[in-house]
C-alpha cells in the first residue's frame, strides 16, 4: 500500500509538473511568433522624410545642431575606426564632439588628440574629468561634458560603437518633431574572437531584441536601452538631469522610464549602430551576466519574471525531459519557431551576423542566468561591491578606493 502511495503521489506530482511545462512551452511559442510579428513591423518603420540610404526626401534640409558625448576609457578594440565615424559624418548642419577621460595617462588620449587635430575642421574638446565623486563613473563624464555642450540635441554614445556617414542625418530627422524627447538605436551586436564573446552576441542579436521590440509594440516605448541614445536637453533637466541617475546602474532605462512616465515622446530609432563588444574570459563573461540579471530584476520586476517566455528552447527540452513522446510536436515547433524568429530579428531586421550552431548554447546558457538572477542582490562593479535596492540603485558595501588610471 505504501508503495501504491508513493508511486500515485509521484505520477500526481509529475502531471502538475508536465502541466506547468507545457503551458510555459506553449507560451513562449506564442511569444516566438509574436516576436517575429514585432520584428518585421519595425523593419517596416522608415524614418520620416528620408529613403532607405539616409537621403531626405523631397530636397528638404535638415541641420539641426547636434552635440556627440563620448566617454572614454582605455583603447577599445577598433576604437580609432569607431571615432573616425563620429567625425566623418555627412551633416549639412553644425555638430560638436566631446570627449572625456579620467587621467591623462590613459591610453586613449594619444589617439583622442591626434583625431581632433586631424579633423580641425570639426568643433571638439577633450576634458580630463578625474576620478568620479560617485559609483557611476560614466554619468560623471556625461554630466561633465552636458555642462559644456552647446546645443540642444545631445548623442550620448559609448566608445565601442560605429556608425555610418548618415548617421546624424537620419537622427536629425527623427528630431525634426519638437516633441521627441529621447530616440534609442537599436544595435547590431559584433562579437570579438573569444566563443564566449560570440554567444553573448548571438543573446544580444536575438534574444534581447526580440524583447525590445516586442515590448515596443505591446506597450510603446516606455523604456530606453543600449550605448547609444539621442536626447532633447531640455527634457533631460526636467527629468532631474543627468547626475540624478549616478545611483543606478541600467541608466538609460531609468531615463528613458522617467521621460515616458512625464508624458514625453520616447522612440525606437530607425539607425541601427554597431556594437562592438571585444572579448572576454569566461570569468569576466559571466561576473557581468549576473550583474545584468540582477540589475533587470531589481530594475523592472514583473518584466524580469515574464522573461521566462523569452527562452522556448530550454522550455521545450524540459517538456521534451518529461513527456519525450505525447509533446514532441510541441517541442520541434518550437525548436522551427524559435529558429525562424532568431533569423528575423538578426539578419533580416539587425543584418548581423548569426552563428546557428552557438544560439542553442546561448539559449541554455542565458536562461541559467535569468534563474540566477533570481538569487541575491549584490554585485561586483568596477572592482567594488555594491548592493542594489528595490529600485535598481547601487549601495556600496565597501568604502571607497580609487582605482588606478587605466
Amino acid at each position: 500500500m505504501l508503495l501504491l502511495r508513493l508511486g500515485y503521489a509521484y505520477i500526481h506530482r509529475m502531471g502538475m509538473v508536465l502541466c506547468i511545462f507545457a503551458i510555459l512551452a506553449t507560451g513562449a511559442l506564442a511569444y516566438s511568433v509574436l516576436s517575429i510579428i514585432a520584428a518585421l513591423r519595425y523593419r517596416a518603420f522608415k524614418c520620416r522624410g528620408f529613403d532607405d540610404a539616409g537621403n531626405a526626401l523631397g530636397g528638404a534640409r535638415l541641420s539641426e545642431p547636434i552635440s556627440i558625448l563620448k566617454p572614454l576609457a582605455g583603447l577599445d578594440d577598433g576604437l580609432e575606426k569607431n571615432l573616425r565615424g563620429f567625425f566623418e559624418q555627412d551633416y549639412e548642419g553644425p555638430f560638436e564632439l566631446i570627449f572625456a577621460v579620467r587621467h591623462q595617462s590613459d591610453p586613449c588620449v594619444p589617439l583622442v588628440t591626434r583625431l581632433c587635430a586631424e579633423y580641425a575642421n570639426i568643433p571638439s574638446r577633450f576634458i580630463l574629468t578625474g576620478e568620479p565623486p560617485y559609483p557611476h563613473a560614466k554619468v560623471y563624464s556625461l554630466a561633465r561634458m552636458m555642462a559644456l555642450a552647446k546645443y540642444e540635441v545631445v548623442v550620448m554614445s559609448d566608445s565601442d560603437i560605429r556608425v555610418t556617414r548618415d548617421f546624424l542625418r537620419r537622427i536629425a530627422a527623427e528630431f525634426a518633431d519638437p516633441e521627441t524627447a529621447l530616440a534609442t538605436c537599436p544595435y547590431r551586436a559584433v562579437a570579438g574572437a573569444s566563443v564566449w564573446s560570440r554567444m553573448e552576441a548571438e543573446g544580444m542579436n536575438t534574444t534581447f531584441w526580440q524583447g525590445a521590440f516586442t515590448a515596443k509594440m505591446l506597450e510603446g516605448m516606455t523604456f530606453a536601452v543600449g550605448p547609444t541614445m539621442v536626447v532633447r536637453r531640455k527634457f533631460i533637466e526636467e527629468a532631474g538631469g543627468i547626475a540624478s541617475l549616478k545611483d543606478y546602474l541600467a541608466e538609460d532605462f531609468e531615463l528613458g522610464r522617467r521621460m515616458a512616465a512625464a508624458g514625453h515622446r520616447v522612440i525606437l530609432s530607425s539607425y541601427v549602430v554597431e556594437h562592438r563588444i571585444g572579448s572576454e574570459t569566461a570569468a569576466q563573461n559571466f561576473e557581468h551576466r549576473k550583474r545584468w540579471a540582477r540589475t533587470g530584476r531589481r530594475s523592472r520586476r514583473l518584466g524580469y519574471i515574464g522573461q521566462i517566455f523569452t527562452y522556448p528552447l530550454p522550455l521545450a527540452l524540459l517538456l521534451w525531459a518529461v513527456a519525450p513522446f505525447e509533446w514532441w510536436p510541441v517541442v520541434a515547433a518550437t525548436f522551427a519557431v524559435r529558429a525562424l524568429s532568431a533569423w528575423v530579428t538578426s539578419s533580416v531586421v539587425l543584418k548581423a551576423r548569426a552563428n546557428w550552431l552557438l544560439l542553442p548554447c546561448e539559449d541554455l546558457l542565458g536562461f541559467v542566468f535569468w534563474i540566477a538572477g533570481f538569487f541575491g542582490n549584490s554585485i561586483t562593479w568596477r572592482g567594488r561591491t555594491y548592493r542594489l535596492d528595490r529600485e535598481g540603485r547601487a549601495v556600496a558595501l565597501e568604502p571607497a578606493a580609487l582605482e588606478p588610471a587605466a
